[in-house]
């Protein structure tokens, strides 16, 4: 992980108050995997804003982000322009696991959870594991990257009005897929509890959306307590992405 000036290509509106920004920089680029995050300076904020990565162009040595305007940081990054640098610390956390022997894999993904299932999403089906996906959103305003995720498998939406796809929770469809070896989930604590007491009997990793404050470990603001430790665990620093049984959530 490092400071770097990363040089924005592109920041674009995907959906209601979503933004995909394009970033190039050729070694995050080349070292990032998915799960990892980008600790992102903004103008006139103090605390840096931790946004997950949604993929990477290795050819292109691009890095690209999914956001959303939720607050006046966010809101300030999406008037940020093409030619502007980007200061940034990353790639950042820890991510995801991917063991050879998945035959198949159920990526669960709410919200702004779903960018760093894309980029796992993009990795497992270069292996060559079958992916299946569940996507969550609150609308069909909301709704982004649903074709993306076709391009890896079978893909369900959900939202909770049911403008798009199934209505309902995430946790509603489920049953819907017949057989899978591991999943892994991203979004907000409630979804991921739902989905990991639902899914209690099979082995799975959680990415963790958290505010942070320094991002690298030192200021003890992102911790949760573990099932197998004594002690917390940091989400910047010894996450995001932790195993289901890791962490009390």
């Amino acid at each position: 992980m490092k400071q770097e000036n990363m040089s924005i290509l592109r920041n674009d509106q995907i959906a209601l108050n979503t933004f995909q920004m394009v970033l190039k920089h050729a070694e995050i680029s080349q070292t990032a995997i998915p799960g990892q995050f980008l600790h992102i300076a903004v103008t006139g904020h103090m605390l840096r804003r931790p946004i997950s990565i949604a993929s990477v162009n290795q050819e292109r040595n691009t890095v690209t982000i999914v956001y959303k305007v939720v607050g006046s940081g966010t809101k300030q990054l999406s008037t940020y322009r093409p030619g502007m640098l980007l200061n940034v610390l990353g790639p950042n956390g820890n991510g995801f696991t991917m063991k050879d022997n998945i035959s198949t894999a159920l990526l669960i993904g709410g919200g702004v959870g779903v960018p760093p299932l894309h980029f796992l999403g993009e990795q497992l089906k270069a292996k060559g594991h079958r992916v299946i996906s569940i996507l969550g959103f609150q609308s069909a305003d909301d709704l982004f990257y649903e074709e993306a995720f076709q391009q890896f498998g079978e893909t369900i939406i959900v939202t909770n009005d049911g403008t798009a796809g199934n209505k309902g929770l995430v946790t509603d469809v489920i049953d819907q897929v017949e057989t899978f070896d591991t999943y892994y989930t991203c979004g907000p604590l409630p979804m991921l509890q739902a989905v990991t007491q639902k899914l209690a009997h099979k082995p799975g990793f959680i990415s963790l959306e958290e505010r942070m404050g320094c991002g690298v470990g030192a200021c003890f603001a992102c911790v949760l307590p573990t099932r197998q430790y004594d002690g917390y665990k940091k989400i910047c620093q010894d996450g995001p992405v932790f195993a289901v049984e890791e962490v009390q959530i």
